[in-house]
């Protein structure tokens, strides 16, 4: 899969190599299907929680595969997270939402 980091300071020389390999841990990791928590799983990668916590956030982006990330609260503000197998999230998206849209024939 080639993916596409963007941002205002992303340059794909100095990030592009270990943004995706830290996505490719994360995602191979949480393939389990079990509950995981930041700290786990940075100590896993080799990352900071914050880059893990970007990296899941990814997971869920349409760029990235459109995965579903479950998150739950287990202490305080403790949270574990939970990649759903092969199943790309709901993109909310239905015929109704496009109704009454006029729809061009330009040629």
């Amino acid at each position: 899969m080639s993916v596409q980091f963007d941002g205002e300071t992303f340059d794909y020389g100095l990030d592009g190599p270990r943004l995706t390999t830290q996505l490719d841990r994360v995602r191979e990791l949480m393939s389990d299907g079990r509950w995981h928590s930041l700290r786990w799983l940075a100590d896993a990668v080799g990352g900071s929680e914050a880059g893990v916590s970007a990296r899941i956030r990814d997971l869920r982006k349409v760029r990235f595969g459109a995965r579903t990330v479950d998150r739950k609260r287990i202490d305080g503000g403790l949270w574990v997270y939970r990649l759903k197998p092969d199943e790309p999230m709901q993109l909310g998206l239905s015929l109704n939402a496009f109704a009454g849209c006029k729809v061009s024939q330009d040629a």
